[in-house]
């Protein structure tokens, strides 16, 4: 999704939003600073996370281009968001939003994103509690070939990234995943691309509860 396409929607965000450009892992707003200001994606991607006393880093999300981040219920970020690799965000301060479009408009775009996180974040803890280490990798496998248009999946997220979001050890997914080609279900060309050999069989590991 390119700057203009967001443009030409002429909504809320689009009018009042200003790009910008954000490097790979370069954080974007800190765990505990203001959330004075909202962002939505145009390209690239971003995860929030959250860094423990213990140093663990579990991870909250990911935004893909068009969806909406930086929301909180209170005054400021509960996690950190850092740029997955070069990104553009589109980044507007609540204040100028409501004064662009009202505080109607800036309620329904808010509203929209909230629902959006609390389904996200139902599922991810249903994932977590339920599912065993194969299933999660399963699910997260097919969550990112949705996304996608081609036979041929680029894979933006790492492995210690997908490891922190699965509650699992990098080991435990490496070895998932080679479990899961040695069944045929997944092909990976290197740690980043792969293609779904047989998709019944994923969305059967990524459906069982």
């Amino acid at each position: 999704m390119t700057f203009e396409t967001l443009c030409a929607n002429d909504d809320l965000f689009a009018r009042v939003g200003a790009p910008v450009v954000f490097a790979k892992d370069e954080e974007i707003y800190g765990q505990g600073e203001p959330a004075d200001r909202v962002y939505r994606m145009v390209s690239g991607m971003v995860r929030t996370s959250r860094f423990m006393p213990d140093g663990r880093r579990p991870i909250g999300d990911f935004y893909y281009p068009g969806e909406v981040f930086g929301l909180e219920l209170g005054a400021d970020h509960a996690m950190t968001a850092e740029a997955m690799n070069d990104c553009v965000v589109l980044a507007a301060s609540r204040s100028a939003l409501i004064a662009a479009g009202g505080e109607a408009e800036l309620k329904e775009l808010l509203w929209q994103a909230t629902v959006r996180d609390l389904e996200n974040a139902r599922e991810h803890l249903a994932l977590l509690v339920r599912k065993s280490a194969n299933e999660r990798v399963a699910s997260f496998l097919l969550g990112v070939a949705q996304r996608s248009q081609g036979v041929m999946i680029e894979l933006a997220i790492g492995r210690q990234d997908m490891a922190d979001y699965l509650g699992l050890t990098i080991e435990t997914v490496s070895r998932m995943i080679t479990q899961l080609q040695s069944s045929g279900v997944v092909e990976f060309q290197g740690c980043r691309r792969f293609r779904v050999c047989d998709q019944r069989a994923l969305e059967g590991l990524a459906a069982a509860a």
